[in-house]
This record gives C-alpha cells, structure tokens and sequence, in this order.
C-alpha cells in the first residue's frame, strides 16, 4: 500500500527541501518521490538535509511536467493553504491519510506539493480530486515545504498501521490521470464543436467542469460511456453540417 502512495513536489526551488522530504518520507516508511522541473536536482544540498535517506533520492522521478508526473495515479490529493475561487473539496490531514491508504490498495496515489514561493498553481490544482489543508495558526499559517511533507506522511504512516484501509476501496477500476487528461480534451473539443464553448472567450468552463468531474472520481465503465456519448454528439454534428 505504501508503495503506490506517492509523494510529488512541482517545481522546488531549494533542493534542500527535497533533501528534507525524502528524510520526513523515510521515517514515515514512504519511499516513493517524484520531482516536477526541479530548479536544481541533483545537488549537494539535497544529500546533505537527507540525512541518509539518500536512496529515495536515487530512487527520486524526475518528470518535465505535471501530466506526466501523474499519468499512472488513479486518485491525486493537492497540499494547498489557500482558498480558491473555484471550490475544490477540502479535508483534513487525518482524512487525506485515510482515502490515501483505500486508494493506495487498488492503484496509484499521488500527495501532490506546490513550489515553495506560492503553493500549488490553477493548473495544478485541476488535476488534483481533493486538497487537503494542514490547520495552523491563522495568523502565520505558512509551512515550511518539508514540514507539510512530514505532517502527510505521519498521518499516513499512522493510518496504514491502524490497517483499517477498506472502506473506500472501489469495486471498479478507477481511471488514471493520464486516461483523464485523454477524456478532458475529448470533451472540451466536442463543447467546441457544438458551439457550447467559445475557445476565445473560455472563462472558468472548462476548470469548472474539471472540478465537478474530479469530484466523482470516475472509474473506466463510466468514462467510456462519457466518450462514447461525446463521439455521438460529433457524428451528429458532422451529420448537420
């Protein structure tokens, strides 16, 4: 279970704070790191704040871009400390650990981190199914990045000891990202195609659309079905035209 949680920081621009999370990952038996476009990895700093958890480092992904980062997961939880204009279900620590643990017995989890200097971007945001928040002091309630990471991974740790991870394990196949990104694009061109959406003057459309999704948390019957109904709108508007 452990194994497919997976812990991925976009964009770090410190690399000792990698160093500082694959620590707080192995003490909490997490191993599994991912780096998104690292300003600097490889780098002394990260070995030396690792302080002999050198081969998550070793073992570390490192990816050119989010998509690619989480193409394999099947449920993905973003660490953010904002609000955002466009709601995105909020759970706790304790919650995000315990989904994390059901997810993590039937497919791939990411607990996704943002950059240091602003969190997790709009974009980032979009591909995540929920965000947790780290609740804190509201007056000063900014982490350090490795601080959070440490904060996930003990709730995680705990939760995985606890062994009650069953209760939301689904009874289908969940879609992956990846199949997500392939059924984002299907719909938002068939929205065009239909004259539903104006690729000019987008607005929110789309990002709204990605959160009501992501908030059902497809599995793959209900995906095909989706796309087989997005295909027959196209046929019926190539028909028309």
């Amino acid at each position: 279970m452990l194994a497919d949680i997976h812990v991925v920081l976009s964009h770090t621009s410190h690399p000792g704070n990698i160093g500082a999370a694959a620590r707080a990952m192995k003490t909490m038996a997490l191993s599994s790191l991912s780096l998104v476009n690292p300003q600097h990895f490889p780098h002394a700093d990260a070995t030396a704040r690792a302080s002999g958890a050198d081969d998550i480092l070793v073992q570390a992904r490192v990816f050119d871009d989010i998509d690619a980062a989480l193409a394999e997961c099947q449920l993905v939880i973003g660490a953010s400390a904002r609000t955002r204009s466009i709601p995105c279900p909020v759970i706790s620590p304790a919650e995000c650990a315990r989904q994390a643990c059901a997810a993590g017995n039937s497919g791939r989890v990411a607990i996704l981190f943002g950059c240091e200097q602003s969190g997790l971007s709009n974009a980032e945001i979009d591909r995540c199914h929920k965000l947790v928040q780290i609740p804190g002091n509201p007056d000063y309630s900014s982490l350090n990045l490795a601080a959070a990471v440490q904060i996930i991974c003990y709730e995680i740790y705990v939760a995985a000891s606890a062994g009650d991870d069953t209760a939301d394990v689904p009874e289908h196949t969940m879609v992956t990202a990846d199949e997500m990104e392939r059924f984002y694009r299907h719909l938002e061109q068939t929205l065009v195609e239909l004259d539903f959406l104006d690729p000019a003057n987008p607005r929110q459309l789309m990002r709204r659309l990605r959160r009501l999704f992501n908030r059902a948390r497809l599995d793959e019957n209900e995906v095909n079905i989706l796309r087989g109904m997005l295909s027959a709108a196209q046929g019926a508007v190539k028909q028309q035209s």
